[in-house]
């Protein structure tokens, strides 16, 4: 049997970032075979894995990262608040946001596919499945790509956005940080009206009809009464609608056209845990 020594140990932890019992128990199974260790550690994440698939994953985090004219937005789920807090996860789906990022991925599948340092993104989610003990997956990717694109990231990992406006420039930038803060904490249905999902549209009328219904209002009032209500849905649920957080007199639209002429926001994404 190979003497296995706390060098070659550590060497397997910094390479895996699997822990180091299970660092000295693969290299005492491989005989200090270096590759084979790695393998064997790697299968005991298949293993776990393939347990924990049934699992529920309803906690993790959300990243959103930029770097000029594009960003992307990423969810990973885990099963615990324990490990969606802890340092070596959001490294790791920092690094994903960033691999994502670099490489113009926009799915969850492209992602996948791309390297990881030696192996694929799959592979290393499989491993890190290993090392945590517990389910991971990565349930949504998104992108934008603009003239400026700017990333929120809500304290906590809890919520992030990504905006992405039709100009450049500093004060552009910072206008968008403030966007980007405000689709973060009023989470907008849509850009503007017309872009409102016509399911969403339907439900709220009938909403509008059924609460003045029982208000007893007249049934030929009923039409007119919600869409009233609907005109109020579109000016609280609408970006470009919506009063800017920072000064609720304006709007988002007329805030961003205040900054510069004709500045506007083409897109937005937001992710959230809850």
């Amino acid at each position: 049997m190979a003497k296995i020594t706390a060098s070659e140990v550590n060497k397997l932890r910094k390479h895996t970032g699997a822990g180091m019992m299970d660092c000295k128990k693969a290299l005492v199974e491989s005989d200090g075979d270096f590759d084979a260790a790695v393998e064997i550690l790697r299968k005991k994440g298949q293993k776990v894995a393939a347990k924990r698939g049934e699992n529920e994953a309803s906690e993790g985090i959300v990243i959103s990262k930029s770097n000029g004219d594009s960003g992307v937005i990423i969810k990973v789920n885990c099963e615990t608040d324990f490990v969606a807090k802890n340092d070596d996860f959001v490294k790791f789906v920092d690094q994903l946001a960033s691999i994502a990022l670099e490489n113009g991925a926009d799915s969850v599948e492209k992602l996948k596919e791309l390297k990881f340092d030696d192996i694929s993104v799959e592979e290393k989610l499989t491993e890190q499945i290993g090392k945590i003990g517990e389910k991971i997956e990565i349930s949504n990717l998104g992108s934008i790509n603009a003239e400026t694109v700017v990333a929120y990231n809500h304290p906590g990992n809890q919520v992030g956005s990504l905006v992405g406006l039709n100009k450049d420039g500093d004060k552009v930038e910072e206008a968008g940080k403030d966007v980007a803060m405000q689709v973060a904490a009023m989470n907008p249905v849509a850009l503007v009206k017309d872009e409102v999902p016509q399911d969403v549209i339907d439900k709220e009328i009938e909403i509008g009809k059924d609460t003045a219904r029982q208000e007893g209002k007249p049934e030929e009032m009923l039409d007119k009464i919600a869409m009233g209500k609907l005109n109020k849905f579109f000016k609280e649920n609408t970006l470009l609608a919506q009063a800017f957080i920072k000064d609720n007199k304006t709007s988002v639209e007329k805030h961003l056209d205040g900054v510069e002429s004709g500045l506007t926001v083409k897109e937005f994404l937001r992710y959230s845990l809850s």
